[in-house]
């Protein structure tokens, strides 16, 4: 092989190899960050009810589900707060450090994204509040209620204006 040759072999390798650091890095990285969505339910039983796809303890997750009625416990001296979480089986316990959302209650949605601490809790560094996607502030529902005529039963069935219109008449 000529010395030009062998340098220009020695550059691909060169090249090749940053390459192929750099993207181990980046997958490193990647995996690192990478938080796997579950329900109460998979942390439980596993994803689609598979043992094998079941998170680890110690693994970085976020768990979606209700916050159960009657669980929440808060600790008077401190920002500490623990709940049960359950969606359509099971429930785990979720253990939080700091100030909870204003949308925080009983019953309702969250996801809270943490470190799994054993099979049936999770130390959250995180909780996010849902809200429903309807929400409308309270000064205003109350201004459209003053507006708007709540809807009848006969609404729901069909009735045509013109019948509503008649039975307006009639009845004045």
């Amino acid at each position: 092989m000529n010395p030009r040759r062998k340098s220009r072999l020695s550059v691909v390798l060169f090249v090749l190899l940053g390459v192929a650091v750099a993207s181990a890095l980046v997958l490193y990285a990647l995996r690192q960050n990478i938080d796997l969505f579950y329900t109460p339910s998979e942390v439980v039983y596993g994803k689609n009810d598979d043992a094998d796809q079941k998170p680890e303890v110690g693994q970085r997750i976020r768990v979606g589900g209700m916050v159960v009625a009657g669980t929440v416990e808060r600790d008077p001296k401190s920002l500490k707060v623990r709940f049960d979480l359950n969606d359509i089986g099971p429930s785990i316990s979720v253990e939080y450090e700091g100030i909870l959302p204003d949308l925080f209650r009983e019953g309702q949605g969250i996801v809270a994204q943490g470190i799994l601490k054993d099979p049936t809790l999770l130390e959250a560094s995180e909780v996010l509040a849902k809200h429903d996607e309807n929400y409308v502030p309270p000064d205003l529902e109350k201004q459209m209620q003053k507006v708007h005529k709540p809807m009848g039963v006969s609404d729901l069935k069909g009735e045509s204006e013109r019948d509503r219109q008649e039975k307006v008449k009639e009845g004045q």
